[in-house]
């Protein structure tokens, strides 16, 4: 939905969408009875009395589980037994449903109709069971067996003209072994067009890191978090985000660690938490501090805030020769003292303009940095989804360079991933502009002939469906139609296609906006067994410190006529290359025969099929862990990147997308957001009580949303509420998907071609297409 009722959201069908809405701060702690209670919710709601419980003690257990769908945040290494939190159980428990998506409930739909659901009762008809083709003529998908929609794919693929008419996007959540059958599918076809949900997300992570210290990739593992004295969490809702994180964060408080969160909006995991599984916590509602220190910068004021604290350490060590750490500078960096110059230029007016920070606030910090001799630095898309998301995690390693806060325990770099695998999925191969190196291995392995040329990621690949340079959409998991920025944009590209390919677990948006012929294939779920002609089989995945560990589902499929990803991309690959020497069938048979081609490409995978089925599996090497860096100097190199003034004209706020609590990525579990004390809405927008006086609005107003791109072109949202809400002046936030409407195609980072999620420019004003009639209900 593009905008329109608030207590609906969207027309025909939602979760709650007969209830009235409210909003009250949240003054419980993180996690606690609060999540307790959603759990019980969610696992009465599955109607699974002896599975469900059954998957929430195999979830993320060591050699026996299967690794939650959730987010990247680690698993425990300490013998901690339930390692489990509110947001896994959700996802786990809503691919468990007992429900299904099957070809009676598409005969008794059409396209059109289904258009009209909200997302939420798109993914709760369930589980889908069989392939299906669209059929233009009736508007309906009908079901087809796996041979014929493998033929259609082989079809589509053979009749282009140019390999790089095709793209092959990845969710996050997709396994090693199939990722690296997928890029080789592609590879083989002759294209690296292997746009992926990191072009969205930690795109800037990378580049930044690469840049500084030769590594795309944080330093730090768990143990780190155990024996840091200080950590700054930075653009991230911990809570909601990477909940587990919690665990570390309560931890690291007990042993008098301090812990700073920065973020425009103070979440409820920068207060306290319990952690459900420590029980005598749970009985006598004892919670415990996860944060020391709040700061608040402005949307995109964090690059000028990090300069600040490095500028007032600097200047500390004029007196305190300790502040920083020379030796290390000396002996493992490059490029300080321009840094130190530039660092004096910047006038701290200057600074708490940009920042929205003041100078006592920045001293305060880097009072905090400097007295602890082992600091790590989180961050996560608060960050990344800027304009200069790439000069703010440049700045943040300048800071860490500074205190020699790399290759020492307990220290070090660390961004939060997302989806479960999306840093697994980089590391095998899912990436538009790869490296010579690993091309020479692939091809040296597998007997194909890469191409050399970079491909498109996922806004270079929406431009071209727009304009019909890429005609066949292959999409792995996900829900690429409402994740991607521009939604309108995006729509339109992909119904400019010929074919479109989703591999997915249950009906989304993306099922219904697709090409002018569209397949819907159907997999198994994490949670499910995966059996082959080699037995039960088990897929890898790493998580966002670089550990890599085996999956293996335990629940019977939704239905006999699923398969696996690695099956389905098999099956693809072999119809689209007639001519193929690749065994595809023979790495279907047995995954220990992909892992042993893996050992044999990727830097780090070496000896796989033992050292994956050790103890925890196994961490890839990092060199800077090491102080080795892959920069061309060979150093650790600090940046000197302008400060860049990015505070909004008058009249004008920035705008940040965001999730709420009862929501991962696109999927939506409700219209609640528990932490953030909203119940039943979601076209919402959370602004400055100021902001909201001087446009003379008062709390749950209708407002209007106009987002201006740089082109000059506008995007409107419709009938949202005004919430006022503790957020810096200048400053509004809403939830994704619904905002990415106001995301231009053509607004995207310069520096990571990310699309700008998180700084929006936008105008909100009272609604003047909506109203409210004494009985309250909506009209338009």
């Amino acid at each position: 939905m593009l905008g329109g009722s608030p207590t609906q959201p969207a027309a025909g069908r939602g979760p709650l969408n007969s209830e009235p809405f409210s909003q009250e701060n949240y003054h419980h702690p993180a996690a606690g009875w609060g999540a307790a209670r959603s759990v019980a919710k969610v696992l009465a709601r599955t109607h699974e009395p002896v599975e469900g419980p059954r998957a929430l003690l195999t979830m993320n257990h060591e050699r026996t589980g299967f690794d939650c769908p959730g987010c990247a945040w680690p698993d425990a290494t300490n013998g901690l037994h339930l390692d489990i939190c509110e947001n896994g159980i959700k996802h786990v428990t809503w691919e468990m449903t007992p429900k299904r998506t099957d070809r009676a409930f598409f005969a008794a739909h059409t396209v059109s109709e289904l258009a009209g659901w909200d997302d939420y009762s798109l993914e709760d008809q369930g589980r889908l069971t069989e392939p299906m083709r669209y059929d233009a003529a009736t508007d309906k998908y009908v079901p087809i067996s796996w041979t014929e929609a493998f033929e259609i794919v082989g079809d589509a693929m053979q009749s282009l003209t140019n390999p790089d008419q095709a793209a092959f996007y990845t969710s996050g959540r997709l396994g090693n072994e199939p990722t690296f059958l997928y890029q080789l599918w592609a590879r083989e076809f002759g294209t690296n067009n292997l746009p992926d949900c990191s072009n969205m997300c930690h795109e800037a992570s990378g580049r930044a890191m690469t840049a500084a210290i030769g590594s795309g990739k944080g330093t730090v593992d768990l143990d780190d978090w155990e024996h840091a004295e200080a950590i700054f969490v930075v653009g991230v809702n911990a809570a909601s985000n990477a909940p587990r994180m919690l665990t570390s964060l309560a931890e690291a408080y007990r042993r008098g660690a301090q812990i700073v969160h920065i973020n425009p909006l103070v979440e409820s995991a920068s207060r306290n938490t319990i952690v459900p599984h420590e029980i005598m916590s749970m009985a006598t509602f004892h919670p415990t501090r996860t944060g020391t220190m709040n700061i608040q910068p402005r949307i995109a004021g964090d690059m000028a805030l990090m300069r600040g604290v490095a500028k007032a350490t600097i200047e500390a060590s004029a007196t305190n020769p300790r502040a920083i750490d020379r030796e290390f500078i000396e002996r493992h960096t490059q490029g300080f003292e321009a840094y130190v110059a530039l660092c004096a230029e910047t006038t701290w007016a200057e600074l708490e303009r940009i920042s929205g920070v003041s100078e006592r606030v920045m001293r305060r910090l880097a009072g905090v940095y400097e007295k602890s001799s082992r600091t790590i630095i989180s961050w996560c898309l608060g960050i990344t989804q800027q304009e200069h998301g790439v000069d703010t995690v440049r700045e943040i390693m300048n800071l860490l360079l500074l205190r020699g806060n790399i290759g020492r325990e307990g220290a070090g770099p660390c961004p939060i991933r997302g989806h479960s695998n999306v840093q697994g999925n980089r590391t095998c191969g899912i990436d538009h502009r790869p490296k010579p190196a690993f091309l020479d291995r692939l091809a040296a392995a597998c007997g194909i002939d890469p191409p050399r040329e970079f491909g498109l990621d996922t806004v270079a690949t929406i431009e071209a469906m727009h304009r019909g340079a890429v005609t066949v959409f292959i999409g792995m998991g996900g829900n690429f139609v409402m994740a991607a920025p521009d939604t309108r944009f995006t729509f339109e590209a992909m119904r400019n296609c010929d074919l479109t390919v989703q591999v997915s677990t249950k009906l989304n948006r993306s099922h219904l906006v697709h090409g002018k012929a569209a397949l819907i294939l159907p997999c198994i779920g994490r949670t499910e067994k995966d059996e082959q002609r080699g037995g039960v089989q088990a897929t890898s995945v790493e998580d966002s410190m670089s550990m890599v560990h085996l999956s293996r589902g335990m629940k019977r499929p939704a239905a006999r006529t699923l398969r696996s990803e690695v099956a389905i991309i098999a099956g693809m690959a072999a119809a689209s290359l007639p001519a193929t020497a690749t065994p595809w069938q023979h790495y279907v048979d047995d995954y220990d025969n992909i892992r042993d081609k893996m050992a044999e490409v990727l830097d780090g995978f070496e000896d796989f099929n033992r050292r994956v089925r050790t103890k925890f599996g196994f961490r890839i090497r990092q060199p800077a862990r090491e102080l080795v860096f892959l920069t061309d100097s060979g150093a650790a190199e600090f940046s000197h990147a302008p400060l860049n003034d990015d505070v909004p004209a008058a009249g004008y706020l920035t705008l940040g997308t965001m999730r709420s609590h009862d929501q991962w990525n696109t999927t939506i579990y409700s219209n609640d957001d528990r932490y953030r004390g909203v119940k039943n809405l979601r076209t919402l927008v959370f602004m400055n009580e100021r902001d909201m006086s001087e446009r003379g609005l008062t709390n749950f107003d209708f407002v209007d949303i106009t987002s201006f791109a740089k082109d000059g072109s506008t995007r409107q949202v419709y009938g949202y509420r005004a919430i006022a809400y503790d957020i810096p002046a200048g400053n509004a936030a809403g939830y994704m998907p619904e905002l990415n409407v106001l995301c231009p195609i053509g607004d995207f980072s310069a520096q990571s071609d990310q699309p700008l999620m998180k700084h929006l420019k936008v105008r909100i004003v009272a609604s003047t297409t909506m109203k409210q009639d004494p009985a309250g209900q909506t009209i338009r």
